[in-house]
């Protein structure tokens, strides 16, 4: 199954997903640590919906 990486839109394999993070009770996958890092310095940022 694939998840969208949160800060940089890319496709990732949860069963692979280099990085995770648990934000408000729902798990987010990262194609990289440094995406983890970015999201969960400000997750609201690359939460809310883009215009």
């Amino acid at each position: 199954m694939t998840a969208r990486d949160p800060v940089c839109n890319m496709d990732v394999d949860e069963k692979k997903a280099p990085a995770t993070a648990e934000y408000k009770g729902k798990t987010y996958y990262f194609c990289a640590p440094g995406c983890k890092k970015a999201f969960l310095q400000n997750p609201e940022k690359y939460l809310r919906p883009s215009k």
